[in-house]
């Protein structure tokens, strides 16, 4: 078994140290580009949203490397992405690759045994013991979770920084020496080290940075490539930003909602405008926005792919939240076409309406 699955953000770094500490052989492919998107595209249908074309790109990528097992997770209420395995698997056999697809579901929708026994397909390839296996599952979690406070933290304070860039630099950086890690413990104790390095970056507590909020479909929000790089573009303007959308918080949702005790704030936050489950993370756009407000964040960022469904209820209701709370909130929609230029000098633009209205409250003029 040789598997692979898409970029999602800085998950490759949890499956890294998982596949690792369980032994079996994992492609990671190469970070997305516009080289994948292009082979994506070629291979998927005109109708089908960005998402799915940037994945067909890291998927028959990774088939060139010699994989030939794919993992992807499931859906979420009435979204098309539940519909990805199944075309992307028919897609690639068209083309010659019938590679196996496992797609990790939550078990309240497929099932407690269905749930293990795709998770056996994994594990039934590793030599390691049952003891090992866990550990290994805990060390990928303590991966993702770490890295995420890591850019997190770099994200909110990039706007405090006394030292333009020292923020982003040290992102970076710790990106790139968490890939290099000889084991998954090695890549636990490198994450630390960063975690207590971003204390020695100095700050001025007393700036008043532009803060905006990241909302929108979690795949586009989540993976860089898609959103043209939207949150290093805010940290070289010197913008804080915060994204509640992250890999952990999809687990923590997941494994929490039959229970009723998965995200509770933001289910509170969106009673008002949007009470109901609309499929994809539509709800949960509509009540990070309105926590991002209670937040005193300046502004709101939505970003969702062409014809997202969900994305497209919730930006119908967010200009009367902007209205009622007076929260500017822009929405961004990309697709392959997404010219750059243009997509900048919008973010640029709502950046300097931003700095503009906040002047205006601290001086009153």
């Amino acid at each position: 078994m040789k598997i692979t699955f898409p970029h999602l953000g800085n998950t490759y770094l949890a499956a890294k140290a998982l596949f690792d500490g369980l032994g079996i052989e994992c492609i990671i492919p190469p970070f997305s580009s516009n080289e994948v998107l292009e082979l994506g595209s070629k291979f998927s249908s005109e109708e089908m949203c960005l998402p799915y074309k940037i994945m067909m790109g890291n998927y028959l990528q990774s088939i060139d490397k010699g994989a030939d097992t794919i993992i992807i997770v499931g859906s979420c209420g009435p979204c098309r992405f539940g519909e990805y395995c199944e075309l992307q698997m028919n897609a690639l056999k068209k083309i010659g690759h019938d590679l196996t697809f496992i797609v990790i579901d939550s078990p309240f929708d497929i099932g407690k045994e269905e749930f293990l026994n795709r998770l056996y397909k994994i594990s039934e390839n590793s030599s390691k013991s049952k003891v090992q296996k866990i550990r290994a599952l805990k060390v990928a979690y303590d991966v993702i979770d770490l890295i995420e406070k890591i850019e997190s933290r770099s994200h909110y304070l990039t706007g405090f920084e006394v030292n333009k860039g020292d923020f982003k630099k040290l992102l970076k950086d710790c990106k790139i020496d968490a890939a290099k890690a000889t084991s998954p413990s090695h890549m636990v104790n490198i994450l630390k080290e960063y975690k207590n390095k971003i204390k020695e970056v100095p700050i001025n507590k007393h700036k008043s940075p532009v803060k905006i909020a990241i909302i929108g479909e979690i795949y586009t929000v989540i993976e860089p490539f898609s959103n043209l790089y939207i949150e290093d573009k805010l940290m070289d303007y010197g913008v804080t930003t915060k994204r509640m959308l992250t890999p952990s918080w999809w687990v923590k949702d997941m494994l929490l909602s039959s229970l009723k005790l998965n995200s509770i704030d933001i289910r509170l936050a969106s009673r008002e405008y949007l009470p109901y489950y609309i499929g994809g993370h539509g709800r949960e756009c509509i009540g990070e926005v309105l926590l991002a407000e209670k937040e005193k964040f300046d502004g709101a960022i939505q970003i969702f792919p062409m014809g997202c469904m969900p994305e497209i209820v919730s930006k119908a209701i967010l200009p009367a939240i902007s209205n009622d709370k007076d929260f500017p909130i822009m929405t961004l929609v990309v697709d392959e076409m997404t010219g750059e230029a243009g997509y900048v000098t919008r973010i640029e633009a709502f950046v300097d309406m931003l700095e503009r209205r906040k002047d205006n409250v601290l001086y009153g003029s």
